[in-house]
């Protein structure tokens, strides 16, 4: 069954125009292509960015969050009790009053010891000041890093200025060193963040099932442009997303310093990106390349087409949707002060 289901996964005709099989694609007479297995190197890599991570987080954004004003507040822990353990995981983490009365003739205690009990129990779920800035800084440092790599790998390619380049010569495009690293740092780094979901900073539930959506659409969408040899157009669609994400971990991180305003001017200049290249660039520009662009080149869109661009309008809803919050934030910044 699988070697069926594999067969058909990688039947050509899903992700290569027609009249193509994977033996054009054997590196030869210089040119090199992207080949699917190569992806397994982002498992690795991840880990090697979640090191770095940690180091970074430890050695540079404590010292740095201390230097800005922001103490280690430590909690206080609840004494072990099994019973309200339990009860605090799989029931409530806010029982009733008569909820509280039962657990505390079951316990054999108080009321005000279960009330106190719960009460630090819920305290140590909501992630530390510190905390929230290691996880911005790190989200910082890495997205000002690729997009200061991204704009090394990319100023001198005709394909940032002229987006019909992206086609030109498709799908025999050869793959550059740069573009290879630019792929598997990013799609690494999607891999770290769903790694760390259950220890990063706990979000709301509509907020962490956004990001799941994202990052697993992030992955999906550069590896399926990675296998489709649409490697041009992808690293387009990456260097148009990190510009605007540092700007906003920057504002954070001034957040949890309370240097307000500081943060307010970090936080407008991360809007204007934001609508720049996420409502703007990437709909009219990156959109039109993919979806209406193509059919100057084939007459009969493959399969990988359709999951390629389902992929990016995936991602262009969540764009939107963040794009809405964005401009509530900012309309209650600007009239509610």
């Amino acid at each position: 069954i699988l070697k069926t289901l594999n067969s058909w996964f990688w039947w050509e005709n899903i992700w290569m125009p027609i009249n193509c099989t994977w033996a054009d694609f054997v590196d030869r007479d210089g040119l090199v292509f992207p080949k699917p297995y190569q992806l397994y190197a982002t498992i690795p890599y991840a880990f090697v960015l979640l090191i770095i991570r940690f180091f970074s987080e430890r050695y540079v954004a404590i010292p740095l969050a201390k230097a800005l004003g922001i103490k280690n507040v430590r909690r206080v822990k609840p004494q072990p009790n099994p019973v309200l353990e339990s009860y605090f995981r799989e029931c409530s983490r806010h029982p009733s009053q008569s909820e509280i009365q039962g657990l505390a003739k079951k316990c054999n205690c108080t009321v005000h010891l279960v009330e106190k009990w719960f009460r630090r129990r819920r305290n140590l779920e909501i992630p530390t000041v510190l905390r929230k800035f290691q996880e911005a800084f790190w989200r910082f440092s890495f997205y000002l890093t690729s997009s200061i790599l991204g704009f090394i790998f990319l100023y001198d390619k005709p394909w940032l200025y002229d987006i019909w380049q992206t086609w030109v010569g498709y799908p025999f495009q050869t793959l550059l060193p740069s573009q290879y690293w630019y792929y598997m740092i990013e799609i690494g780094f999607y891999w770290s963040l769903l790694f760390t979901l259950g220890i990063d900073n706990k979000r709301k539930a509509s907020g962490c099932v956004s990001h799941v959506v994202h990052h697993v659409a992030a992955i999906g969408l550069m590896s399926a442009s990675w296998c489709g040899n649409y490697v041009r157009l992808g690293t387009v669609v990456i260097f148009v997303h990190d510009p605007a994400d540092f700007w906003l971990e920057a504002a954070k991180m001034f957040n949890y310093a309370r240097w307000e305003k500081t943060c307010n001017v970090l936080f407008v200049i991360f809007s204007i990106a934001f609508f720049i290249t996420r409502i703007i660039l990437f709909p009219f520009w990156i959109l039109r390349a993919t979806l209406y662009q193509p059919t100057y080149y084939s007459t009969t869109p493959v399969i990988a087409y359709f999951l390629f661009n389902g992929m990016l309008l995936i991602v262009q809803g969540l764009h939107l949707y963040w794009g809405y919050l964005i401009f509530k934030i900012l309309k209650r910044f600007i009239f509610l002060k």
